[in-house]
C-alpha cells in the first residue's frame, strides 16, 4: 500500500502543467483575480479550482504512470469528480474497476501484478478487503479531509452512537464513510439529504411515531437492520465534506434540540455529539462565492463536474443572486445563444438560449469547484472572449497590460 506518493513530482510536473495549466488564470490571479477585455469584466472568487486534496490526488495518479510504466493500472472509480481529468487518466491507459470500457476489470479479475488508485473519496471497507485480498498493488489517494471524517464515524459506532451522516447516500464518499460504521457490531448509520430529511428525524425522535412510514422513507439510507427505536436513541452528526456548511451546521443544531427535548438538556451528552467534518477548502470555496456575489454580477459562471457535489452548491449559493450557469467545460458554451448547463436540484443539464448578452457592459462572475483544473476555468472565460466577438491579440493585450 503506497500513501505518500514516489517522489516523482518533478518528473510528472510537465505533463501536469501541459493537461491542467492556464496561462489567462494564472496572469489574473496576480491581479485582483479581474479581467478586463473591451466592455466585458470577468471577477473571479478569491478560492476556486483544485484544492490541496485533489492536486495530491491527480499528482498521485501520474505518478502511479510513471512508477509502474508497464503494469495495469485502475482506479476504484472517479478519480475526482472532473470529467477531463478522468479522460486524461484513461488516455494515459488508465482503467476502472467495473467500467464499460475495453481497458476496464473486474475487481475479481485483479492478480498481484496489477495496480488499483483509490480514488481521492476513499472507498468502502469491503472493497477495500477485496483489493487486500487479491494482492494487488494498491495506491491511496484518498483525500486526507475523507479520512478525518471515518474516523469521526468508527469512533461513534466504537460508542455506541448511530452516525447521522449529511450527505447524498450515492456518493462515493459517503458510502465510504458510512461504511466505517458498519465494521462495528453495535456500528449504525442513517444518511438525511436535506433539513426536510433532518425533520423527519427529529420529529421521529421526539414523538416515535409511525415507524412503518420512516422506515420506508430511508429504507435505502439506513444501514441494515436499523431500528430507529434503538438506533436514535443515541446519535453523532457528521457530514460528506463537500456539503453546504451553512446546512450541516443547522441539521446538526436540529437534531440536538430534538434530543435536549426527548431526553432533557442535562442528559444530551450521553445521547448526542457533533463534529464540523466540512473540509476547510469547501468551506473557503462557499465563502469566497459569498463574498464574489456581493458585487453587481449581470451572470455566474459555475464550473465543474455535474456530479461534483462541492461545484453544485457553489451553483446553489450563486443562483439566489444572478443568473448561473453550472458547466463542467467551456463545451457546454455551445455559442452566444445556448448553454448546456446544469440547473440546481435537477438530475439532468439542460440547453438555455439567450444566455449571454450580445452588447453592452456585462460583469461575469466565476468561480469553480475543488476538482477543476484551471486550465478548464481559463478555456471557458477565452470562449466567452470570442463569443462576444473580441481576438486573441485583444485578450493578450488585456493580459499584459
Amino acid at each position: 500500500m503506497f500513501r505518500k506518493g514516489f517522489g516523482l513530482k518533478d518528473q510528472v510536473r510537465d505533463d501536469l502543467e501541459q493537461d491542467y495549466r492556464s496561462m489567462i488564470v494564472e496572469t489574473v490571479r496576480t491581479r485582483g483575480n479581474r479581467l478586463q477585455v473591451g466592455d466585458l469584466t470577468f471577477l473571479i472568487a478569491k478560492e476556486f479550482g483544485f484544492c490541496y486534496g485533489v492536486e495530491r490526488a491527480v499528482d498521485y495518479a501520474y505518478e502511479t504512470r510513471k512508477q509502474f510504466p508497464e503494469k495495469n493500472i485502475y482506479l476504484t472509480t472517479e478519480l475526482i469528480h472532473n470529467p477531463r481529468v478522468n479522460n486524461c487518466l484513461r488516455q494515459m491507459g488508465i482503467g476502472f474497476l467495473n467500467g464499460p470500457g475495453p481497458q476496464d476489470k473486474k475487481i475479481g479479475e485483479l492478480n498481484a501484478q496489477d495496480v488499483v488508485i483509490i480514488a481521492a473519496f476513499g472507498t468502502q471497507v469491503q472493497e477495500m478487503e477485496q483489493l487486500k485480498a487479491k494482492g494487488s498493488i494498491l495506491v491511496d489517494a484518498t483525500c486526507g479531509s475523507v479520512v478525518l471524517v471515518w474516523k469521526r464515524v468508527e469512533q461513534y459506532a466504537k460508542d455506541g452512537f448511530t452516525a447521522v451522516v449529511h450527505g447524498n447516500y450515492r456518493h462515493e464518499e459517503t458510502r465510504a464513510t458510512v461504511s466505517r460504521a458498519t465494521q462495528f457490531p453495535q456500528g449504525r448509520y442513517l444518511v438525511v439529504w436535506d433539513k426536510d430529511e433532518a425533520k423527519l428525524v427529529c420529529e421521529y425522535i421526539r414523538t416515535g411515531k409511525d415507524k412503518e412510514a420512516f422506515m420506508a422513507h430511508f429504507a435505502s439510507k439506513t444501514s441494515e437492520g436499523f431500528d430507529p427505536d434503538k438506533d436514535l436513541l443515541r446519535v453523532g452528526v457528521a457530514n460528506q465534506t463537500t456539503m453546504l456548511s451553512s446546512d450541516s451546521l443547522e441539521i446538526a443544531q436540529m437534531l440536538k434540540e430534538a434530543m435536549a427535548e426527548r431526553y432533557g438538556s442535562e442528559q444530551l451528552a450521553g445521547h448526542f455529539r457533533t463534529f464540523d467534518t466540512i473540509c476547510s477548502a469547501t468551506q473557503d470555496r462557499q465563502d469566497a462565492m459569498m463574498e464574489l456575489v456581493k458585487n453587481h454580477l449581470d451572470i455566474v459562471i459555475v464550473i465543474g463536474g455535474f456530479n461534483s457535489s462541492n461545484t453544485s452548491h457553489l451553483s446553489e449559493i450563486a443562483t439566489q443572486h444572478a443568473p448561473t450557469y453550472h458547466i463542467d467545460d467551456s463545451n457546454c458554451i455551445l455559442s452566444d445563444k445556448d448553454i448546456r448547463h446544469k440547473p440546481v436540484g435537477k438530475p439532468v443539464s439542460i440547453v438555455t438560449s439567450g444566455w449571454l448578452p450580445t452588447s453592452g457592459p456585462l460583469t461575469i462572475g466565476v468561480t469553480a469547484g475543488a476538482s477543476t483544473p484551471n486550465r478548464v476555468i481559463g478555456d471557458a472565460i477565452e470562449r466567452i472572449i470570442q463569443l462576444r466577438g473580441y481576438s486573441t491579440d485583444q485578450l493578450k493585450s488585456a493580459l499584459s497590460s
